[in-house]
């Protein structure tokens, strides 16, 4: 009797052991396969949302970019980025672009500047306030193909969501010399934008589509540019993304213009608070 009550109870534990097991694995994911709604600024479209990464957390981005412009202009881009979480609701930032230009000779390669930057959180979604940031960027002229001027770019931000579907606003300014500018990222006069994205939970993936209009310089044309793109979580740290853009009207922006990256999630344990 005593033998047969044991092994019952051995199955049993063995059973919930088992359970708990499947639910940890199925856990897992779920918690951190959230980052495919992160929108990141040019990742897959121009918008981003109004989240930064989580306190503590690092982000590390690399996406390609290629322009065709009129005139038989083309320009390649890789776009390197490091995120830091740094504090509650705010992130810091660095990009280094690398750009590939051509105009009607060779292609130029070249470090086309350095991008430093903040974003913070000013408060969460409520049912009476989309969530809203701001973000400042400080464009330094680094690099063959950096230009010569330094830049301020200062940029609002706002998230509404309703269920699985979100609406973005961004509005972006550049204060500065406009002479001699870098080919890639060199700051838009100003920048306005709205895009509209959905989840699709079981694949984990995000679809997006933007509409935006923004002008280089003072007295260039202005560019109204259509987009559409997704995000999809590979891994549960790894996100990839692809978009394409073309303009909707003649005076400018690009025939075409593709990226696609990824982005991988990390953790620094020594720079993790004791106890967590």
């Amino acid at each position: 009797m005593f033998i047969r009550h044991t092994s019952a109870i051995r199955r049993t534990l063995g059973r919930v052991a088992l359970a708990g097991g499947l639910l940890t694995t199925l856990h897992q994911p779920l918690a951190a396969q959230i980052d495919y709604r992160n929108l990141d600024d040019d990742r897959p479209v121009l918008t981003e949302d109004a989240y930064p990464v989580e306190r503590h957390a690092f982000e590390f981005l690399l996406p390609y970019a290629f322009e065709d412009e009129r005139g038989g202009g083309r320009l390649h881009a890789f776009i390197p980025e490091i995120e830091h979480g740094i504090i509650r609701n705010g992130q810091v930032g660095l990009k280094a672009p690398i750009a590939g230009a051509r105009g009607t000779g060779e292609t130029d390669w070249g470090l086309a500047g350095l991008r430093v930057f903040g974003l913070y959180n000013l408060n969460s979604e409520s049912r009476a306030l989309p969530a809203l940031s701001a973000r400042a960027d400080l464009l330094l002229p680094v690099g063959s193909l950096g230009g010569d001027a330094t830049r301020v770019s200062l940029k609002a931000i706002a998230t509404r969501g309703w269920g699985r579907t979100r609406v973005h606003a961004n509005a972006a300014w550049t204060l500065g010399d406009e002479n001699n500018l870098a080919p890639l990222e060199p700051g838009h006069r100003w920048s306005y934008s709205l895009a509209a994205d959905r989840t699709l939970f079981r694949q984990s993936l995000l679809l997006i589509g933007e509409v935006a209009t923004r002008r280089a310089v003072k007295r260039a044309p202005i560019e109204v540019n259509a987009a559409v793109g997704a995000r999809y979580q590979w891994t549960p740290t790894t996100v990839l993304d692809v978009g394409v853009r073309r303009r909707l009207r003649e005076a400018a922006g690009p025939d075409l213009a593709i990226t696609f990256g990824l982005s991988h999630a990390f953790a620094v344990s020594w720079l993790m608070p004791a106890g967590r």
